[in-house]
């Protein structure tokens, strides 16, 4: 009596919003297996063999994991790669989140100001690389900029110590637009009768953003972090469109890396390795990021 009651339940649930549920998923589901994790399954197997210059192929397990640790070039990319992840979150997240305050406020011309910021989206990133190494350019606008202060001409990609720098601000100019939405959407969710409250209680609008604005927009704030860091840590275009990973490796990010050894170098076996290692590292950066805000909460 129990077997036929249970099977046509299941075949109720089936038929039913779960059947439709799931034929809707399909498509996500399928583009996920086939673009995401059947890529990364073949990436973890290529880099376990090791390919000869005759073509031959020889298992080498963890061997191209440990000749990347041993290479000065692979230490130089992560130390670039963390460093570079630890200065440009906080500049892009911090200047999000101060736009965002700034234009949610009912000010003349906040409009206007926000459109310009939110520009930069629409051009592709190649395409600003491109705008920003004729900025770069020794006699460029960023220099014609510091001169009206007397400041010398900046050599700024090609110094070590202002090319990385250099690409920071690029990027954050790209950025910052996109991740200022996110946290618009989020501020203008605050009900507007907790602001009122607190500017009857005599709250400073300083105040207000520390104890409303800022506990209020955490879940928005949470997302653009996760999104921020993961996007930054697969940044390839720019570095090659204007230092190619220089001068000295300053810029050798590790999506630069990879790239330059599979294409250069033509070491496929070591460059999936280094993939995994990317993957390995942002998975980890992450799951700190979200133990520290749970913490927090």
């Amino acid at each position: 009596m129990g077997r036929p009651r249970t099977r046509g339940g299941a075949r109720r649930v089936l038929s039913g919003p779960a059947a439709v549920a799931l034929l809707f998923l399909l498509p996500a589901l399928v583009a996920l297996v086939v673009l995401r994790l059947a890529p990364a399954v073949v990436a973890f197997v290529d880099s376990l063999f090791r390919t000869t210059l005759l073509g031959g192929t020889t298992f080498a397990g963890f061997g191209n994991y440990l000749e990347l640790f041993a290479n000065p070039d692979f230490q130089n990319s992560i130390g670039v790669t963390l460093l570079f992840t630890l200065l440009v979150n906080p500049l892009q997240i911090a200047a999000a989140f101060l736009l965002a305050v700034l234009f949610t406020k009912r000010a003349a011309g906040s409009r206007v100001w926000r459109s310009l910021v939110i520009l930069p989206i629409a051009v592709p990133p190649a395409v600003s690389a491109v705008i920003w190494s004729v900025i770069y350019r020794p006699d460029g606008l960023a220099n014609a900029f510091l001169a009206v202060f007397g400041i010398p001409p900046q050599p700024f990609l090609t110094s070590p110590q202002q090319a990385l720098l250099s690409i920071m601000i690029l990027l954050s100019w790209i950025g910052v637009g996109y991740w200022m939405m996110f946290l618009i959407a989020g501020i203008n969710d605050i009900p507007t009768s907790y602001y009122e409250a607190a500017s009857l209680d005599g709250a400073s609008s300083w105040r207000q953003l520390w104890s409303i604005t800022f506990p209020l927009v955490r879940r928005p704030l949470a997302f653009v972090l996760v999104a921020d860091t993961v996007s930054n840590l697969l940044v390839f275009a720019p570095v090659q469109i204007l230092t190619k990973g220089g001068p000295n490796g300053s810029t050798n990010l590790l999506m630069y890396d990879i790239f330059t050894r599979a294409y250069t170098f033509g070491d496929i076996n070591k460059a999936q390795a280094e993939v995994m290692i990317l993957v390995l590292i942002t998975v980890v950066v992450v799951a700190i990021q979200f133990r520290l805000l749970r913490a927090e909460d």
